[in-house]
């Protein structure tokens, strides 16, 4: 299945690839006008810069905005350069209020500005809206196309009321029930509407169970709202409790998306917009600073060793078991970091149960570094026909497992607590505290006993 599943996303770029190459550029119209606009995004990702700048003019204007709102930040960026204010005008003029901000909040704010300028008043007071608050916030992922009803009016009223829409906004599951000043009462159910009886009034069919979204909410804890109460749609509102527009399942989706792609690229450094097709200046750039970070702590941990260059050159059996001090530790540490990580992604870790936590993966680490510290040994001492060095290799293992439990439970809350991402800077501090511990333990216990 995994391979059908690949050869169905890929032959479109096998098409295209051979169109490129022919020249047959009525044909790469008729396949990007085929696609859905999510398809011919992925499509676009997945060429080099070159291709991509051939591809994006042909593709029709109608449906460059749509295209646009599924490609990532990195790649819509470089896309729009190519495009003047007339175009991006007319790309964005059908969208929805909170994909137009996504796009415009890429753009240089003069730009911004003058593709504001140009739109009309209403669309303009959207969008505005929406770019009043953070992109990961409630407010930015927000759209303002909500339907509103009264509590005091009966269903009658409201289907004539939807009739004389003609349509109603996509995902659009409830109605939202307010009262005359704009404020937030609960949700009326389009299977309300059609089930119930015609005569009853709003107050009488309406739900008070969907909470209303403050504005300030961060976009990971609306996914986890729509996760735990398996929502569709959600309402947003003010301070004040004004209602301000709704956050649909689409959008939750993404965040969901960019949230597990966020964690994974971080520990290497790099952004969750990340094009694999980037230029090698754009690319060195940004991975450049992360190396040197890397290449600081690796230097650390270098001179620890030099510190027992003595005790090496006297026993040359510590250099070949080195690695598997540091390695079972980073190890260890790895996986309590990602335990930790995750648990606050999910909203699951607080100062309420951080200590018992603690306790526990401290527990693991000193079982864990028990049983493999015994096994170690062993092999080491008929390795080397040493007792003794199995012994001092045991010893610091269960130390180095001990203290990369610490660590990975330590560093992600110590980061976390001065506003720092831990999964961009966790996996780098961890690997120093285990390779720094595991050496300094395993090459002290040498010096002290074999030296």
């Amino acid at each position: 299945m995994p391979d059908q599943t690949h050869n169905v996303l890929n032959q479109p770029i096998h098409t295209l690839n051979e169109a490129l190459k022919s020249g047959r550029y009525v044909r790469m119209r008729r396949l990007l006008a085929s696609l859905h606009p999510a398809e011919t995004a992925h499509l676009l990702e997945s060429l080099p810069p070159v291709e991509r700048k051939v591809c994006w003019p042909i593709i029709n204007p109608d449906l460059r905005g749509d295209v646009l709102t599924y490609l990532g930040e990195d790649v819509r960026l470089d896309l729009i350069q190519y495009m003047d204010t007339a175009d991006l005008v007319n790309a964005t003029e059908d969208l929805d209020a909170d994909d137009v901000a996504d796009i415009l909040q890429d753009l240089p704010e003069h730009i911004m500005r003058e593709v504001l300028q140009t739109m009309d008043s209403q669309h303009r007071r959207r969008v505005e809206q929406v770019l009043a608050y953070e992109e990961d916030t409630a407010g930015g992922l927000m759209n303002t196309d909500v339907i509103t009803v009264r509590s005091d009016i009966t269903l009658e009223v409201v289907l004539r009321y939807l009739r004389m829409l003609g349509t109603i906004p996509t995902n659009t599951d409830s109605l939202y029930v307010v009262d005359h000043e704009d404020h937030y009462l609960g949700t009326l159910a389009l299977s309300q509407i059609v089930s119930r009886s015609r005569s009853l009034t709003v107050s009488e069919t309406m739900s008070h169970q969907i909470e209303a979204i403050n504005a300030n909410m961060p976009d990971r804890d609306v996914a986890h709202r729509f996760e735990k109460h398996d929502l569709i749609s959600a309402p947003v509102v003010d301070k004040n409790n004004r209602l301000l527009g709704r956050i649909t399942i689409d959008d939750v989706v993404d965040v969901i998306r960019d949230e597990a792609e966020h964690s994974m690229l971080s520990m290497a450094g790099l952004s969750e917009d990340e094009d694999t097709f980037a230029p090698v200046k754009k690319s060195i750039h940004r991975r450049s600073l992360w190396l040197g970070v890397n290449l600081l702590t690796a230097f650390l941990a270098a001179w620890v060793i030099g510190l027992f260059d003595t005790t090496i050159e006297k026993q040359v059996a510590l250099a070949i078991l080195m690695p598997i001090v540091a390695s079972m530790g980073g190890v260890a540490g790895s996986q309590t970091l990602t335990l930790v990580i995750r648990s606050m992604a999910l909203g699951q870790l607080n100062k309420s149960n951080q200590n018992w936590l603690l306790r526990k993966e401290l527990a693991v680490g000193a079982s864990n570094g028990l049983i493999w510290a015994i096994a170690i040994a062993i092999v080491t001492s008929f390795w080397f026909s040493n007792i003794e060095l199995g012994f001092l290799i045991g010893s610091a293992i269960i130390i180095n497992l001990v203290a990369a439990a610490l660590a990975g439970v330590t560093i992600p809350l110590m980061l976390r607590h001065f506003g720092i991402d831990p999964a961009l800077s966790g996996g780098v501090l961890l690997t120093t505290v285990t390779d720094v511990v595991g050496f300094m333990a395993f090459l002290g216990f040498a010096t002290l006993f074999l030296v």
